[in-house]
């Protein structure tokens, strides 16, 4: 059975998505991954991390100010200090932080029902970090979230264990140091949790992916010769804030000549008849992100790129027909060219453009798929793995390239693709042109002698 696609508000007529269960669950599997570890707690800056941790979110504004922070420890539940008034909100409306399912955590004083306690504090509470340097260094700003962190590790008994962080910044790393709390990389075990999604994590990343599909639609009709890079990054932003979208993270829109080589930013160039064009829309839904690139003909495309995009669509191909259970990312980065290939001197200078990488409540999270680590440490493909596999190709013409995404769900059986907007041939968007007696090819190069066997120097 396909996996289904919802609208996004939720109703009493039909089972949608569980969030108690997705916020259950995630929670469960990040203690399952700490109690592997050798670790007695984990501290998030990661608002990710955070996220998957404690099922809070401040909005997106804040998501690159490392200005919260989250600690669960093998002996208590998630805490999340939270900026100003975000905490007394997440005190009042997350319940969830009220309750735990340890006993060094629980209110010893108050009534227990089944496995869930209340909890002795609460879960939310105010604090601050440095404000990425912002506040004076002598506010003591890093040292009062050292303290509140190992206040937290005392009363659990775990103040000798290393502690995992995400991401830190280096005040608050030496402070956390100088109260004598053992601080190790903690990232794997957040990314370990989170590499095999959940059913409700799934459906949250298919809605996400159905949203860019409507966007992808509405941008195949705009385009036309005289449009603009950043108006089709205004349209698709619109489109997706229209659905509900939380967050558009970038649209990655490139045109001409700009295709290569691949700039991955967009800009004000206008595009021209024959132009090759090709987007990747990142954007959020409920945390779950996209990660998604299609490539466009407007009005005509050449041979040279028509060719460069069947062969993109081919190591695309090659690559999904190998994606199952115990396959690794080798078996899959095997398929794709050589760096030398397509024009570069090595594979760190041709990165991310034959690649492939999970998608969750991040782009970037594992597996990584890319010929310049996959050979030497493969990753293990699981069922309820989500990625996203990438493949480009230049235009022999030296003047354009193809770009082609998809996301695809590990099955028990292989995979579903849930990027559905079509890519198997190059789409011609635009306006069709008449000619006299005829409708102008659409397999045609914009230089209109090199369309004649004269301009070739055929004859």
């Amino acid at each position: 059975m396909a996996i289904p696609t919802f609208g996004t508000n939720d109703v009493d007529w039909e089972k949608r998505i569980d969030r108690d269960v997705l916020r259950e669950g995630r929670l469960a599997k990040l203690r399952a991954e700490l109690e592997r570890s050798d670790l007695g707690a984990l501290l998030a800056f990661d608002f990710s991390n955070i996220r998957y941790m404690s099922a809070t979110h401040i909005g997106t504004w804040a998501m690159d100010k490392a200005i919260r922070f989250a600690l669960v420890t093998r002996h208590s539940d998630p805490i999340v200090w939270d900026f100003g008034s975000a905490a007394k909100h997440h005190d009042l409306f997350n319940p969830w932080l009220h309750t735990t399912t340890t006993e060094m955590d629980a209110d010893p004083h108050q009534p227990h029902h089944g496995a869930v306690k209340p909890r002795a504090e609460s879960g939310a509470r105010a604090g601050i970090s440095t404000l990425r340097g912002a506040f004076h260094p002598d506010a003591g700003i890093a040292d009062e979230v050292a303290r509140k962190v190992r206040r937290e590790l005392e009363k659990v008994g775990l103040l000798g264990e290393p502690l995992g962080i995400d991401i830190v910044e280096l005040p608050i790393l030496f402070a956390l140091q100088n109260a004598g709390v053992s601080v190790v990389d903690g990232q794997q075990v957040f990314l370990n949790a989170r590499a095999v999604k959940m059913k409700e994590e799934i459906q949250l990343l298919t809605q996400a992916a159905s949203m860019v599909d409507a966007a992808y639609d509405e941008l195949y009709r705009f385009l036309k010769p005289g449009v603009r890079e950043n108006e089709t990054v205004g349209l698709v932003s619109k489109v997706l804030y229209d659905l509900g979208s939380e967050y558009v993270e970038g649209v990655n829109a490139i045109s001409g000549e700009r295709c290569s080589p691949h700039p991955h930013v967009f800009s004000d160039r206008l595009i021209r008849p024959g132009d090759p064009a090709f987007f990747d829309i990142l954007h959020s839904h409920q945390g779950y992100r996209t990660c998604y690139y299609r490539t466009f003909a407007v009005g005509s495309a050449s041979r040279a790129q028509n060719d460069a995009y069947k062969r993109a669509r081919e190591y695309m191909d090659r690559a999904i027909a190998l994606v199952r259970p115990g396959a690794t990312t080798a078996d899959i980065v095997a398929v794709w060219p050589k760096a030398e290939e397509f024009g570069f001197p090595n594979e760190e200078a041709a990165f991310a453009l034959q690649y492939g990488h999970g998608v969750g409540l991040s782009i970037w999270e594992k597996p990584i798929f890319s010929r310049l680590v996959s050979f030497d440490h493969p990753e293990e493909l699981k069922e309820g793995m989500v990625f996203a596999l990438e493949t480009y190709w230049p235009s022999a013409d030296g003047i354009g390239a193809a770009r082609i995404e998809e996301e695809v769900v590990v099955t028990a059986d292989g995979c579903e693709v849930i990027t559905k907007f079509p890519a198997e041939e190059l789409l011609v968007a635009g306006p069709k042109y008449h000619a006299v007696g005829f409708d102008l090819s659409t397999l045609r190069d914009s230089q209109s002698h090199l369309n004649t066997v004269w301009g070739r120097g055929e004859e």
